[in-house]
């Protein structure tokens, strides 16, 4: 190993912490873009356009499997720390709190804000939460309560359970000699990179011509199986990769071939993605949809490669961020949803209201953290360690 980041047994993964932070930031940015784009969603500005739903399209295969990646290399580590038990419980009492809040504090005026927005409901904000608090559905269409942008923490809560029980025998596929072996012949020339990019991707295009053609992605839990099977694999995968350097060592390999792919990916998904009619075609449907399986798993891979090359340093703004982006992901979709509401019907350029959202948002989530984590029982509800801690560097320090 040539750095410290590349140490997987010994050292923390700056590399994945920075990508970690990385991808729930462009998550809040993704999010920002749902209220401007064609899609559907709890809340819309009268400027919405489909000028940009190619580019955000391009961002969907892969943003929530890079981090289910990275949730199985930290349950690796965490659960080595405290056994099956141990991180069961660890889990219990990290996220369900979390999870609980957010149903009934944190989601409630995205859901008021969708049900006023389309006609569904009149009342007063207090009128809805009875509604919504008290009973299962209510005069609207969406079922409620609901868990709206969370569903990650929730999917995420289920899986750590689920597996649990498993952990020994998912530890001795992971440190075995046949695991090694794969390693090996992932990191030898030419074709290692091949079969690297190429082998992975199979249980997912599997998945996808089979489950997901009865399943689409719902986020409902219950029926959103093929959602749980690329979810549950990306997470083992990370699980298998986390202490293995002979598999590292390989991401490290891979990183230009892996690049290429991706670059020549986004270029072909983006044409199509800006000529939807072109789905029409059966043979460049089919090709699109394999080359947007492969691309998911190209580009992580090329991440991953790129972290372990370029972000291996800690500093003030990597403790600070890697606090505090769970808080944040709790919090921006509340605000980017009531803001945007709020302004829509202002007659504010499409400019302008990006501008506000932006800013309404980052402060927002900025100072909610600031306030919450400094009372011990609000930080166990935002996903933090109960108790008092040592602070963040002040935002003052984060530049040098």
């Amino acid at each position: 190993m040539t750095h410290a980041a590349n140490d997987s047994t010994h050292t923390r993964r700056y590399d994945l912490d920075w990508l970690r932070i990385i991808a729930f930031g462009l998550l809040i940015f993704y999010h920002i873009g749902m209220f401007f784009n064609s899609f559907g969603w709890h809340a819309k500005s009268v400027n919405m356009s489909d000028s940009i739903d190619a580019y955000m399209m391009l961002s969907s295969p892969w943003r929530l499997p890079l981090l289910f990646f990275i949730s199985g290399v930290a349950i690796r580590f965490l659960s080595d720390k405290l056994g099956s038990v141990g991180f069961a419980g660890d889990r219990f009492v990290r996220l369900f709190p979390v999870i609980l809040f957010a149903v009934f504090v944190i989601v409630p005026p995205q859901t008021y804000a969708e049900v006023i927005g389309t006609g569904q409901y009149e009342g007063s904000f207090w009128g809805f939460y009875q509604h919504y608090a008290g009973e299962i559905g209510g005069p609207w269409t969406m079922i409620t309560p609901t868990y709206n942008h969370l569903w990650y923490v929730v999917y995420l809560f289920l899986y750590s359970l689920l597996l649990a029980p498993l952990f020994p025998l998912l530890r001795w596929i992971a440190d075995s000699g046949a695991m090694r072996a794969v390693g090996a012949l992932f990191d030898k020339p030419v074709l290692g990179p091949l079969l690297m990019i190429a082998l992975p991707a199979l249980p997912f295009l599997a998945i996808r011509f089979t489950l997901s053609m009865d399943y689409p992605t719902t986020h409902a839990l219950c029926d959103d199986w093929a959602n749980h099977a690329n979810s549950l694999t990306i997470l083992v995968m990370g699980f298998l990769f986390a202490k293995n350097d002979i598999l590292w060592r390989a991401v490290d390999r891979v990183l230009p071939w892996a690049g290429t792919l991706t670059v020549a990916s986004i270029a072909f998904l983006f044409v199509v993605y800006s000529n939807l009619e072109w789905f029409e075609n059966d043979t460049l449907a089919l090709i699109a949809r394999v080359d947007r399986i492969v691309y998911a798993w190209a580009i992580i891979l090329t991440l991953l490669g790129l972290a372990r090359k370029f972000l291996t340093g800690d500093g003030p703004l990597r403790r600070y961020l890697t606090q505090a982006i769970f808080p944040y992901y709790i919090l921006h979709q509340t605000i980017i949803v009531s803001v945007g509401f709020a302004i829509r019907d202002m007659g504010l350029d499409v400019w302008t209201e990006f501008g506000v959202i932006v800013v309404a948002t980052v402060l927002g989530c900025g100072l909610g953290y600031e306030a919450l984590r400094r009372v011990p029982v609000l930080r166990s509800l935002m996903g933090l360690k109960w108790g008092q801690t040592k602070p963040p560097a002040p935002i003052s320090q984060l530049a040098e």
